[in-house]
């Protein structure tokens, strides 16, 4: 089989036990913004910062034209959590800047995040309004966390979201990641990651497979062929290190000749080609016309060159096997952005009581107070609305739904300050598309298209009394 090309059955994406599902060990306490710490040094000094707080994360509205969005990077903020630690280093480059003072810098040396975190489990979608995670803990140790939970949510969930319209629109069709060199190099890893959430088969990126066991592909690009005296030598070649499995590239000068090539070097069991060029509909029943004449008639075709959602769709008639996706799913496909926000929602009073709390700024407002969630369900298991709950802390807090219909959507993540490693690494990853396929399925059928409208489900509220 082509190192290119998955089986087309690999919907489902099959991980290696080997990786080691984090990154190398460095501390991640300085991916922050400077108003986390001078906040904090202004509560501890005024004694605040030891009230027990609860922040949500969730977003106002979906970018335009989406029906739905996805969660992803939910296992990245739990694994950086193991290293959100102030060492000698950053204590240092904090006290040479004056960015807070010594009582601060003595409780960032001590810094250890004891609190709770629980929300949607990744791959699951989300809507306006969707409380997606809730951080728990006194307001020294969740405020921290604010910067580094949205700057993961926020790029993960867009890459994921366009990743799952892109499998969406591919109808079966496989999609592969290829899009590490138009990202930072370690936001390519957690693009190859996060699309892998939104239904992706594999990734172009190495080091996404050796952290989180993503199946790796690719065999050569252009430069390859131009490197060799001609066409021929240069298939030759490829076919006799990979196998005549491999994936050729046929369009870097003729394609009808190209594939005329591939064939002769690789016989009628050639594996795949690939065409990154084109008219790429008429290239595609081309080329498989032509290959069929050659008796190659198990050959699959791959195509790249700027595909988005909206490409792919315009493919659906035309016969490809897989499709190679760079530039548009690292960037969101135009929503770089989920617009997330981590908000306090309720803090502990001078009674020793959680106080809901909320802005009310013009354009930005907050609703106050611990929120859950629920997805209720149609008599056709589809869903028809977003439930999210509140009222009284302790009743939200121990919520659960008293009918078939509503499905509960947050889970423990992190309990005093331990982690549910179930959500990191690999299996995580995996337990992630697993969850995205189940999400998205029980979406109504026109949360699929790719026209613009309103979200796929009403977000409404369910306020408990009690």
């Amino acid at each position: 089989m082509s190192a290119e090309l998955p089986s087309p059955s690999a919907s489902r994406v099959s991980f290696t036990t080997r990786a080691t599902g984090s990154p190398p060990p460095s501390s991640t306490a300085l991916l922050t913004d400077r108003y986390e710490l001078t906040m904090l040094q202004a509560a501890l000094a005024d004694g605040t910062a030891h009230r027990h707080c609860v922040f949500e994360v969730f977003t106002r509205r979906l970018p335009a034209g989406r029906r739905y969005g996805v969660l992803a990077g939910t296992g990245r903020v739990l694994e950086a959590l193991s290293t959100f630690r102030f060492g000698d280093q950053e204590l240092s480059w904090l006290g040479e800047e004056r960015v807070v003072d010594r009582a601060t810098l003595d409780f960032l040396a001590r810094y250890r995040f004891a609190g709770s975190i629980s929300g949607y489990p990744e791959g699951e979608c989300f809507f306006p309004g969707s409380p997606v995670m809730v951080v728990e803990g006194t307001f020294a140790e969740a405020v921290l966390l604010e910067t580094l939970v949205l700057s993961i949510l926020n790029y993960d969930s867009a890459v994921a979201s366009a990743a799952s319209r892109m499998t969406s629109a591919a109808v079966g069709r496989t999609c592969l990641e290829m899009g590490s060199r138009r990202a930072h190099e370690q936001a390519a890893v957690a693009a190859a990651r996060a699309a892998v959430v939104g239904g992706f088969a594999g990734t172009s990126n190495l080091e996404a497979g050796r952290r989180y066991g993503l199946p790796t592909i690719g065999t050569a690009a252009h430069a390859y062929t131009l490197l060799h005296d001609d066409e021929q030598s240069a298939f030759a070649g490829q076919v006799a290190a990979h196998g005549p499995g491999t994936t050729l590239l046929v369009d870097t000068f003729d394609v009808t000749q190209g594939v005329r090539n591939a064939v002769a070097a690789a016989g009628t069991g050639l594996g795949a080609v690939r065409l990154d060029s084109g008219d790429l509909p008429t290239l595609a029943q081309e080329v498989r016309d032509q290959l069929d004449a050659l008796g190659a008639t198990g050959t699959r075709i791959v195509v790249s060159s700027d595909l988005d959602e909206h490409a792919i769709a315009a493919l659906a008639a035309a016969p490809v096997d897989s499709y190679g996706v760079g530039t548009s799913v690292v960037t969101g496909s135009g929503a770089p952005t989920c617009g997330m926000v981590y908000k306090l929602v309720a803090r502990e009073g001078h009674d020793g009581t959680l106080h809901p709390v909320a802005k009310a700024s013009t354009l930005k407002p907050s609703t106050g107070g611990r929120k859950s969630a629920g997805r209720r369900l149609g008599p056709d298991s589809r869903a028809v609305e977003e439930v999210v709950v509140g009222g009284p802390d302790q009743a939200v807090a121990t919520w659960a739904p008293d009918t078939a219909d509503l499905r509960p959507l947050h889970v423990p993540l992190v309990a005093a300050g331990a982690v549910d490693t179930r959500f990191t690494g690999a299996a995580g990853v995996e337990l992630a598309a697993q969850r995205h396929l189940a999400s998205r399925g029980e979406l109504p059928r026109g949360a699929r298209r790719l026209s613009a409208g309103d979200p796929a489900l009403p977000t409404v509220p369910l306020l408990l009394d009690r």
